[in-house]
């Protein structure tokens, strides 16, 4: 047995005791936030004012949501609700996903693998989408960098990379409009300090030149975040509600709790409305200038009785032109009825389903690498004896 179910009841029951308290507390929580919304909905100056100062005097590490203050057009009202708009048109939907096979130092053989899948489908026209996967294969000195072998996190770092290159490729012979979507945020993360912080450099460079691409190009680009834990937003109200002398000690201060962004939005938009557009506060998010400045929104892809909220992350080029953020708006709402009562957008669920690297495939390429070291006169080494013994166990277990 693996897990002591008795210990794991008791204190299960020690859970439930407190449940509806927090259910209770967490609520309370929920209509402060909406009352403190409305109450700096028009506040935008203020607000940038205030977070600049605590960010340059306080804390330099500040992540939260900004009024949408620098698009050429005056910044939405916090409690901002756009209505559902209509498609406009005829438009190329191209949509990536990526997963990979990290270093094993157990298996024989040691090599990494980013599998990247993508679809391309013509809206509002009869067409069959069009699916493609391009594998790479990340073997000997392909494995390391300077700092030493790949990370987990490095690679994750490359599949999203990857994603975005292959995205712009795709836009380059794509009848416009184009609109294309990722899973997650488009802001890039990995180590920005220490070992791998020359790495992290290089593929930022790759991924910002890739999303210039796609500017150039005309076309409209969105990460998509499905059920988003971030708190941006309360994390502002947090701010703004905040006195004065209380300012030094901001990093301290959380009066909101452990309340997000979901919980709140989740209560003030109907099923295809947006909130407002927000820009976002971080040191990462600095390295986003000009047209590639991030900004986001939340989303209700849900249904009356079944509210569900997405956070779209996009650059700047597409949050300032009403015309792009209003087709992605209504695109994401019609790709996301399409899969019934779990919305989430069809096409990035294809792709994913395109890319995904399942373990059979995993074994076959191992055996193909193994193959062909032997076939040349080359000397395959063992698998761990750790990894033997667990295999055994495995094996054992099933069985029974």
């Amino acid at each position: 047995m693996a897990i002591d179910f008795q210990q794991v009841r008791e204190q299960v029951k020690a859970l439930g005791k407190t449940a509806v308290q927090r259910a209770e507390e967490l609520e309370r929580l929920r209509q402060q936030a909406f009352e403190l919304l409305e109450e700096h909905a028009e506040e935008a100056s203020r607000l940038l004012e205030r977070v600049e100062r605590i960010a340059r005097a306080y804390d330099v590490n500040l992540r939260c949501a900004i009024p949408a203050a620098n698009l050429g057009t005056p910044p939405e009202a916090l409690n901002f609700r756009g209505l559902l708009p209509a498609i406009s048109g005829p438009a190329t939907l191209l949509a990536a996903d990526g997963s990979q096979i990290n270093p094993d130092r157990h298996g024989p053989v040691n090599y990494s693998l980013v599998n990247v899948g993508a679809i391309q489908a013509r809206l509002g026209l009869p067409e069959a989408p069009e699916v493609s996967v391009t594998s790479r294969l990340l073997f000997d000195e392909e494995l390391y960098t300077p700092e030493g072998i790949l990370s987990e996190a490095q690679l994750a770092l490359m599949r999203d990379l990857n994603e975005r290159k292959r995205l712009a490729e795709l836009a380059e012979t794509a009848p416009p409009p184009v609109i294309t979507f990722t899973d997650g945020p488009m802001e890039l993360w990995g180590a920005r300090d220490g070992q791998e912080s020359a790495s992290f450099e290089k593929s930022l460079e790759e991924y910002q030149a890739a999303m210039r691409r796609l500017h150039a190009l005309g076309a409209t680009t969105a990460g998509y975040v499905d059920k988003p834990s971030a708190n941006l937003v309360v994390r502002l109200l947090e701010i703004a509600m905040l006195d004065e002398a209380d300012l030094p000690n901001v990093k301290k201060l959380h009066p909101l709790g452990r309340m997000s962004d979901r919980s709140l939005f989740q209560g003030c938009l109907q099923p295809g409305e947006r909130s407002a557009l927000f820009a976002i506060q971080s040191r990462s998010a600095r390295r986003y200038q000009a047209e590639l400045a991030l900004h986001f929104f939340y989303l209700n892809v849900g249904r009356p009785a079944r509210p569900w909220l997405a956070r779209v992350e996009i650059p700047a080029w597409v949050a300032g032109d009403a015309e792009r953020l209003n087709n992605l708006h209504a695109v994401l709402y019609q790709q996301c009825q399409i899969l019934g009562h779990r919305p989430y957008p069809y096409l990035i669920h294809r792709a994913h389903e395109v890319a995904v690297v399942t373990l059979d495939e995993k074994d076959q390429v191992t055996q193909m690498i193994v193959a062909e070291q032997r076939r040349r006169g080359v000397l395959v080494d063992e698998i761990s004896y750790k990894q033997s013994a667990k295999n055994l166990g495995a094996r054992t277990r099933y069985e029974r």
